[in-house]
């Protein structure tokens, strides 16, 4: 072969590959942070605000694959700021929208930097993983009051980790607690034994933030993951061994269970939450009703009441991410977030089980964001930073799997 016809390579330039690789540690860095929000602004917002003001210096690029994600979540921002408008006392209204469209320019980030390089996303989960797993020994630690000033952890009775609401500390878990069962599933039995602790304690975390959202969320998604693994794995021996040692997670998850009831003022606090309907959820103005009627209200307010009004009109705020996309944003943030939902969920579902290096964090992000929408009817999930964590993994592996597709079309062409 001659010398024209070899393939252009570009040179290997060391100078770009070290800018390249201490661009990921700090990314690593930013999302170890997303697990320690104690109060706002958290380390991770002013570390991630420079980051990515820094990234877009030197050059961030937004492909046609990451644009529509861009365009859905800065439109269902403007319906966020033209909501303001109709507010008599903006209070902390404007800067709510600020942190609304800080969140939605970091998911953006995070998919244009793993369609840059999708080894990123092992490193995102590694340091998702250090972070949970932190968090969750601060709940667990504080939750038994191991050591004194052990309560900041815990919030009325509930491990709360370095968060400062359970009901985003147990959903925060449930991601990293995926990638390690994976792992477990798939990898080599050598790594099993560190694999299961670590899913032990983030389960445990899990539990004690007596969050039933939470434990929802985490039932379905490890059902989930053992499902569409024994569907994408077609042999008879994997397949068995993902039987048997779910099987046998499930039966030591059990036990753990069994023992941490032992302990009274987990069983009370376990048999009151496991109550179905608690009291704050029906009767008048209790959760399902003031859905009920903040949804009839909402189709009198095109542009929304503004962010935090409804928790003064009612007793409590929305408990529902789709009535506060209606409440905060208006008709226009409730269409684009519908839209963005569908579209991730519609995409997602169609490249699942296609055979590429991302599919592993592509599946645990999808099963984690279904499980988060439908919890969305009973909780507000607009702050959530890991929530935009998954959207941008899900909507990098999107652009990944089209620019995939672009190339074995041009492939096949020439």
């Amino acid at each position: 072969m001659s010398d024209a016809a070899l393939p252009y390579a570009p040179p290997f330039r060391p100078q770009l590959a070290a800018v390249g690789v201490f661009g990921s540690m700090l990314v690593a860095v930013g999302v170890f942070l997303s697990g320690f929000v104690m109060s706002e602004p958290a380390p991770y917002e002013l570390f991630m605000a420079g980051l990515i003001g820094l990234w877009a210096i030197v050059g961030l690029r937004i492909s046609r694959g990451v644009a529509p994600l861009l365009v859905l979540l800065v439109t269902f921002n403007v319906g966020g700021m033209l909501s303001l408008t109709v507010m008599d006392d903006l209070a902390g209204g404007p800067m709510y929208v600020a942190v609304s469209l800080f969140l939605a320019l970091s998911s953006v980030f995070f998919a244009a930097i793993i369609e840059a390089r999708h080894s990123r996303l092992e490193l995102i989960f590694r340091a998702w993983v250090a972070g949970a797993l932190i968090t969750s020994i601060l709940g667990i630690l504080g939750y038994f009051h191991a050591f004194p000033g052990a309560e900041a952890f815990t919030l009325y009775d509930r491990a709360k980790g370095a968060f400062q609401d359970p009901n985003v500390f147990g959903p925060y878990l449930v991601a990293p607690s995926l990638y390690l069962m994976y792992g477990l599933l798939s990898g080599r039995i050598l790594g099993a034994p560190l694999k299961i602790a670590g899913v032990l304690i983030l389960a445990l975390g899990v539990f004690l933030s007596f969050s039933r959202a939470a434990w929802a969320l985490y039932l379905f998604s490890v059902v989930a993951l053992v499902f569409i693994m024994l569907l994408k794995e077609r042999t008879g021996a994997f397949r068995l061994k993902i039987l048997i040692l779910s099987i046998s997670a499930a039966g030591l998850m059990v036990v753990a269970l069994l023992v941490a009831l032992q302990f009274d003022k987990v069983a009370d606090l376990f048999s009151n939450r496991t109550q179905l309907v608690q009291d704050y959820d029906g009767g008048h103005l209790g959760r399902f009703d003031r859905h009920r009627i903040g949804f009839l209200m909402s189709m009198e307010k095109p542009l929304g009441i503004g962010p935090m009004v409804f928790s003064k009109i009612f007793p409590e705020d929305e408990h529902n991410i789709w009535l506060k996309s209606l409440t905060s944003y208006g008709w226009l943030g409730f269409l684009c977030y519908v839209s963005l939902i569908a579209w991730t969920l519609s995409a997602g579902f169609k490249y699942l089980l296609r055979n590429r290096p991302w599919q592993p964090y592509l599946m645990i992000a999808l099963i984690t964001i279904v499980g988060h929408s439908v919890i969305g009817f009973v909780i507000d999930t607009d702050h959530w930073r890991h929530f935009y964590l998954l959207l941008g993994i899900l909507w990098g592996c999107f652009a990944l799997e089209r620019r995939h597709n672009l190339r074995s079309v041009q492939g096949a062409v020439s």
